[in-house]
C-alpha cells in the first residue's frame, strides 16, 4: 500500500510509518506553546525527521477536549511559514491538521502534502476545498466538537458505529470527485469516547482493514493512557508506545506521535520480529 503525493512522490506504507506532531499552538494538551516561534519549529522539524519521522503533522488550533476554536486568520498565520519553512528546507511529507476549508487551500499553495481533518471534512466548503487540493486527505471520526466530545459520549457499539460513520465519509469524499486512493482514515482515540470505548475500538482495531485503505492513529500521550494509568502527560511514554506497538500489530499504518525516537525505535523491533533481520 503507498500514497501518491504531490511532485511526483510516494509513500510507501507496507510498514507503518512514523508522523511527527508540531503543534504551532499555545493551547495544545501536551506541548502548547514549545513551537510558536518559527525558529523553534524548524528545529523540532529536523529533530523529528533525524529521529525517524517520515511525516510531520503541523496544527495550528489545539482540538483538546474542551479547546474553543481558533479565527481563521490566527491559524494561517501560524501555519503557512512554518509549511513554507520545512518545504523549502526539508525533505519531507508534511502534513496540514486543520478543518477549515480556507487553512486547507492555502496550506496545500504552501507546499503541504496531506490534509488531516479531526471533522472529516464535514465544515463548510471542506469536501470542495479537499477535492480541489487533489492531495491525500485523513478522515477522523469525532463525536460532538473538541469544546463538548468528552461530555458523556454514548453509543450503542462505538466500533461499528464508528466504522458505519467511516463508510458514510468515503461516500461523500467520492461523492465530491476525491479519489479512492487518496483517503486514510483514523478512528479518532479521545474524540468523543470514553477509556472504554477507547480501548474497545484499539481491540477491534482490525476491523478497520476491511476498508482496505491506509489507517492512521493517534494515540499519544492522551487521556486514555493518562486516565488508565493514572499519570500526567509528562509520564504517558510507557503507554503510548504500548498502545503505537498493539495498533501497528492490528494493522495501522501511520501511528501520529509526539516521542519520534521512542516510537521508531518500537516500530523497528517489531519489524524485525515480524519480517526478520538481513545478516
Amino acid at each position: 500500500m503507498q500514497l501518491t503525493l504531490p511532485r511526483q512522490r510516494t509513500l510507501d506504507l507496507a510498514r507503518p510509518k512514523v508522523m511527527g506532531i508540531l503543534n504551532v499552538t499555545p493551547d495544545s494538551f501536551s506541548d502548547g506553546g514549545q513551537f510558536e516561534r518559527l525558529d523553534s519549529a524548524l528545529y523540532q522539524a529536523e529533530q523529528m525527521l533525524q529521529q525517524g519521522a517520515a511525516i510531520l503533522d503541523i496544527g495550528g488550533e489545539s482540538t483538546r477536549p474542551g479547546s474553543e476554536p481558533v479565527p481563521l486568520q490566527q491559524e494561517l498565520d501560524r501555519v503557512l511559514p512554518v509549511i513554507e519553512a520545512i518545504r523549502n528546507r526539508l525533505d519531507c511529507v508534511v502534513s496540514i491538521d486543520t478543518s477549515k476549508a480556507a487553512v486547507m487551500s492555502a496550506a496545500v499553495q504552501a507546499g503541504a502534502d496531506m490534509i488531516n481533518d479531526v471533522y472529516a471534512l464535514r465544515a463548510d466548503g471542506a469536501l470542495a476545498a479537499a477535492a480541489a487540493a487533489g492531495v491525500p486527505v485523513c478522515l477522523m471520526h469525532m463525536l460532538g466538537e473538541p469544546k463538548t466530545m468528552q461530555q458523556q459520549p454514548e453509543y450503542r457499539d462505538v466500533t461499528a458505529e464508528v466504522l458505519d460513520f467511516m463508510q458514510q465519509r468515503v461516500a461523500a469524499c467520492l461523492g465530491a470527485g476525491i479519489a479512492r486512493e487518496q483517503l486514510l482514515l483514523d478512528p479518532g482515540f479521545g474524540f468523543g469516547k470514553t477509556l472504554a470505548q477507547n480501548y474497545q475500538l484499539l481491540q477491534q482495531l482490525e476491523q478497520w482493514q476491511a476498508f482496505q485503505l491506509p489507517l492512521l492513529v493517534g494515540m499519544s500521550r492522551k487521556s486514555m493512557v493518562g486516565n488508565l494509568l493514572g499519570l500526567p502527560v509528562t509520564e504517558r511514554l510507557a503507554g503510548s508506545l504500548a498502545c503505537a506497538t498493539i495498533a501497528a500489530i492490528k494493522g495501522a499504518h501511520i501511528i501520529r506521535v509526539h516521542d519520534v525516537k521512542a516510537t521508531a525505535d518500537v516500530l523497528a523491533v517489531l519489524d524485525a520480529t515480524l519480517h526478520g533481520v538481513e545478516e
